[in-house]
């Protein structure tokens, strides 16, 4: 039986339910980091690879831009206006991150290498650029910015008060989480009132709730493997309970 248009709040339901139990924050890498059981050599290996995830995000909406019809005029308004944000409205996001590689006691060099991103990093990159080429507007949306970026204020406010309390990182220094904190909620909101508004048949409804799914997949994926790559072999014993 094909499936039904849901209402607003059915399919807002759905798409948080999609999400739901593959969170970024249930990988073992995220509770160690949360739990301050990593050290600033952890951190900084996740700098190097988070830099190639995040570091394009405003050439995965300007494609989504670029193929979103002028009719979706607030969509497009949204887009624009995110990748100004990330690129040029203030610090450039990028190197607040660098700013926090660095203190992790990595260089630029290292982090802008993509040498030295993980294989699982480099198919998060591919996929995100994937889905921004090929997908519907309405699709690429509820995977990037739903499936992907609306999950970082929940990540973060578990992992920024550890780095100030227990690293002793300065305000400064961990300014490129504070500043998601806040920004990626917004972001988070505003994308799903475009996939809610959009996506207005059942096939469309349905396109967004397994991109939602893959997303949150995909960056739980990207997660673990850090901590398989980069933690494992420090931390054998590593207390994961959470």
């Amino acid at each position: 039986m094909a499936a039904a248009l849901m209402t607003h709040d059915e399919f807002r339901s759905a798409l948080e339910e999609a999400i739901k139990g593959k969170s970024a924050n249930k990988a073992p890498f995220s509770i160690a980091w949360a739990t301050g059981q990593l050290s600033r050599a952890h951190l900084a290996r996740w700098a190097e690879n988070h830099y190639h995830y995040v570091g394009p995000f405003a050439d995965y909406l300007a494609y989504i831009y670029a193929r979103t019809p002028d009719h979706m005029t607030e969509a497009k308004d949204f887009l624009l206006a995110n990748m100004y944000e990330e690129e040029i409205g203030g610090d450039r996001h990028t190197d607040l991150l660098i700013r926090f590689a660095q203190a992790c006691g990595t260089t630029r060099e290292r982090v802008i290498d993509p040498d030295n991103m993980s294989p699982t990093t480099r198919g998060l990159q591919s996929w995100c650029y994937a889905v921004a080429m090929r997908e519907d507007p309405v699709v690429a949306v509820a995977g990037l910015v739903v499936g992907l970026e609306s999950q970082v204020p929940s990540i973060y406010r578990k992992q920024t008060p550890v780095l100030r309390e227990q690293y002793g990182f300065t305000d400064q220094e961990v300014e490129f989480f504070d500043l998601h904190i806040v920004s990626d909620e917004i972001h988070g909101e505003r994308g799903y009132q475009i996939v809610l508004e959009h996506a207005n048949t059942p096939e469309l409804q349905q396109r967004c709730l397994k991109i939602c799914e893959i997303g949150a997949q995909m960056r739980l994926l990207y997660t673990t493997a850090l901590y398989h790559d980069y933690v494992a072999r420090d931390l054998p014993e590593l207390n994961l309970a959470a």
